[in-house]
């Protein structure tokens, strides 16, 4: 009677999504987000396994914008050894640590991260490939806009017509962090916005611009591109502005939309978010 009983709950747990054991791998819990992932897994992307045994049980896990030492040391604290970050962990794109072997930076976060035995998985092409993409999904909600969507698509969206200064100051009251930066006319009234999060690059950035856009909201380019096509434009007498958030305002509220969507699935362990430290200030 024992067996059959054994049988049935192990059962129970395959169809829930609730795993059998008390704690699931890393792997366990990987691939229950594979599973309820809209599409097709990608050989060659960077949403792979960083740092730690992914065979190890996972305690808890932590969903993070990027994975700094502020989080590593909440994720220890909170007792979570599985790190789900969106960015890179060491710094390129890749992870790539052959040129940082002797820097007692990378040094210094690799023996944290190994005493405290923590697993690091990255969680980017993927989670901008799912309908809807995530990292949107979740910027739109903070924003308070995601009804304002235009024929449903998260890249545009349309708000009452206001000044430029207004929406600013609308962003900055969200984000209370020094860094957002505007270039424009403040005075301009502007109704309908691009969206170009994270560092889409200058090319995505300038092909919405060339549409019907009054202003774009981007996250991050290199100065002598997107900020100079822009303030070309304006001084040209163009009608155009832009206002940079910042990699981490422009996508961090995607991972605390990420770390709800997996609660949802049940993985059998706490899930958090914990959010980047947003290291800029400004002199007074």
């Amino acid at each position: 009677m024992k067996q059959i009983i054994t049988i049935f709950v192990s059962s129970i747990f395959s169809v829930s999504g609730i795993f059998a054991t008390e704690h699931p791998s890393a792997n366990e819990i990987i691939t229950l987000i594979k599973n309820h992932l809209n599409l097709e897994w990608s050989a060659g992307t960077v949403d792979t396994f960083k740092c730690g045994n992914p065979g190890d049980a996972v305690t808890g896990v932590v969903s993070c914008m990027f994975a700094d030492m502020s989080v590593l040391q909440e994720a220890v604290a909170k007792r979570c050894n599985l790190i789900i970050t969106h960015e890179p962990v060491f710094y390129n794109h890749a992870d790539d640590t052959s040129f940082l072997k002797d820097d007692p930076v990378f040094q210094e976060k690799k023996a944290f991260i190994d005493e405290h035995r923590l697993i690091i998985w990255r969680f980017h092409d993927h989670w901008h490939r799912y309908q809807a993409d995530g990292i949107y999904t979740g910027m739109l909600e903070k924003l308070g806009w995601t009804n304002r969507m235009i024929e449903n698509d998260p890249h545009f969206v349309r708000v009452n017509k206001q000044k430029l200064e207004d929406l600013a100051d609308y962003l900055y009251n969200i984000f209370l962090t020094d860094g957002i930066r505007v270039i424009g006319d403040p005075t301009m009234e502007v109704s309908k916005i691009g969206l170009a999060l994270g560092a889409t690059g200058a090319a995505r950035h300038i092909q919405l611009l060339q549409g019907d856009i009054d202003v774009l909201i981007a996250g991050e380019a290199q100065e002598w591109e997107t900020y100079q096509y822009v303030n070309d434009a304006v001084l040209e007498g163009h009608r155009k502005a832009v206002i940079f958030l910042g990699h981490i305002n422009s996508e961090e509220a995607g991972m605390d939309y990420f770390s709800k969507w997996l609660k949802q699935l049940n993985p059998g362990v706490p899930v958090f978010f914990v959010p980047s430290t947003v290291p800029y200030w400004s002199p007074e």
